[in-house]
């Protein structure tokens, strides 16, 4: 008999040990954050994720946030550390650090902020808006062809739009597409001028001003990270620059159709709560949209150039 009381101690025991292991597995959550570079729109995002997510979980939830510095391969090798480390869930902020994680992980929970298109960004036939597996997000897409119209509301008599972006972007490209095609269907001579780093944007961008009556910018991780030179370029020029958020239009810009990037991260933070706590399946989970757009201009660039925009904008801070 003390023989046999001996063995239910040991695997009550271990039983118990084992659930407190799950317990404490289930009660805490380690995040890892890749964020492309740093820059006003991306830090917004990441904050509003941060934000969104303690509130959810409090002391629950810890991150380990790491920035690439703009080099996709630098996204790569954070992804991997992330996956050895084996944490519970990934936010990928930009289209590089979520392709990088998609690479890196088929089981890992990931979401992707401030990607643009996830059709485009992971190369998906037919995407119907739910991308599938362990991967799902928030998109930073503001309505292309309102974008467009805004441009011609500013500037009625615009003939030539240059259309500055970097080629290394996929969502880029998708954008500037898009807004050409709307552009041109209203009679507008449009150009393309790609970069395909920072350092050949000053010499593309001083192309673009010659060619221009107005320059228009999509969401563009390397156009936000280079804002300084292409005012350096664009201003003194008096070449009026229409951007694809407000990150860059704070810039460079004259004006922008802009969502709020620290509101999509909550919108992000709030479907990793789900997710994490609440067992959501994550295969399932349709990509979201941040619906608030606003207008709003830069007033120190539209004072110098002596740009009125019209009543219903927002003046960014």
């Amino acid at each position: 008999m003390k023989k046999l009381f001996s063995v239910l101690l040991a695997v009550s025991m271990v039983v118990s040990l084992a659930a407190c292991g799950q317990t404490a597995k289930n009660d805490t959550y380690t995040v890892g954050i890749c964020q492309l570079v740093q820059h006003e729109a991306l830090d917004a995002a990441t904050k509003g994720f941060k934000d969104a997510l303690t509130e959810e979980l409090g002391d629950k939830v810890k991150f380990e946030e790491q920035n690439a510095s703009g080099d996709s391969n630098a996204c790569s090798t954070i992804i991997n550390g992330f996956v050895s480390k084996n944490v519970d869930l990934i936010m990928a902020n930009a289209t590089p650090a979520l392709q990088a994680a998609s690479a890196g992980t088929s089981t890992i929970p990931i979401l992707g902020t401030s990607v643009t298109e996830y059709g485009v960004a992971l190369e998906l036939d037919n995407f119907n808006g739910v991308v599938g597996g362990n991967i799902s997000g928030t998109s930073d897409l503001a309505p292309l062809d309102k974008q467009a119209e805004l441009l011609l509301s500013i500037f009625p008599d615009a003939k030539n739009v240059g259309l500055l972006y970097c080629s290394a972007e996929p969502n880029s490209i998708y954008q500037v597409k898009v807004v050409k095609e709307y552009l041109e269907g209203k009679g507008v001579t449009c150009k393309e001028f790609s970069f395909s780093d920072t350092n050949d944007i000053a010499a593309v961008t001083t192309s673009a001003c010659k060619f221009s009556d107005v320059i228009y910018l999509p969401t563009d991780n390397q156009v936000a990270a280079s804002t300084g030179i292409i005012d350096g370029i664009c201003r003194p020029a008096k070449i009026p620059v229409i951007s694809g958020e407000e990150g860059i239009c704070a810039g460079c810009g004259v004006a922008t159709l802009s969502i709020s990037y620290y509101e999509l991260g909550r919108k992000t933070g709030l479907m990793a709560a789900r997710i994490l706590r609440d067992g959501e399946d994550i295969s399932k989970m349709p990509i979201e949209y941040d619906e608030n757009y606003k207008k709003k201009y830069n007033k120190e660039i539209c004072d110098e150039l002596g740009i009125k925009v019209p009543d219903d904008f927002e003046e960014i801070k």
